[in-house]
């Protein structure tokens, strides 16, 4: 062994993360009501199985903190917790949907709304070419591709949550591209 710190310092976190296995055999012993559990709180299963993704995601990160005697509770709340993001989430979402069709005047349209509306997504495209190519990829995958962050995740083999991070980081820089763009 080196006496590199780098070295010792990802040799210190791999020793104190969960056992692998461990992982696995609450996944096959809890998986399956964790799941019904989730569809419940989502009513969506395909939210439900990202929030479980995320729920071991987590367990592989912080299990190591977890009593074994606690550990079926301890995924029960972060299940739920990783599921009331996911509302938090969906709710400024639907937010942003209804206020857009609230704000948009349906019955008069300009003569020049097709060429004003071809400008636009221009400058979105561009916005997103100037986004790093990781966040490009992300991007890409959810809006035009229709992807769920779990399948992305698993495409491109990186977690959940490095998935939704990207994401959430590729929306920032666009937004305040496009309103320096406004401007």
């Amino acid at each position: 062994m080196s006496d590199d710190p780098a070295n010792t310092d990802q040799a210190s976190a791999e020793e104190v993360r969960i056992d692998p296995a461990i992982v696995a055999a609450l996944y096959v012993e809890h998986g399956e009501e964790l799941r019904r559990f989730l569809v419940g709180v989502l009513r969506d299963p395909q939210l439900a199985a990202d929030a479980l993704q995320a729920t071991f995601t987590k367990a592989i990160e912080s299990g190591h903190t977890t009593r074994e005697e606690t550990r079926k509770g301890w995924l029960f709340r972060v299940a739920y917790h990783e599921a009331m993001a996911f509302r938090r989430r969906q709710a400024v979402g639907d937010k942003v949907v209804r206020r857009a069709a609230w704000t948009r005047d349906t019955a008069a349209r300009p003569a020049d709304e097709p060429v004003i509306r071809f400008e636009a997504v221009e400058v979105v495209r561009q916005a997103i070419a100037e986004l790093p190519p990781e966040q490009q990829q992300i991007v890409r995958m959810r809006i035009y591709e229709e992807k769920t962050f779990a399948v992305i995740s698993q495409e491109l083999q990186i977690p959940l949550g490095t998935a939704l991070g990207r994401m959430r980081t590729a929306l920032q820089r666009l937004r305040k591209r496009l309103e320096e763009l406004e401007s």
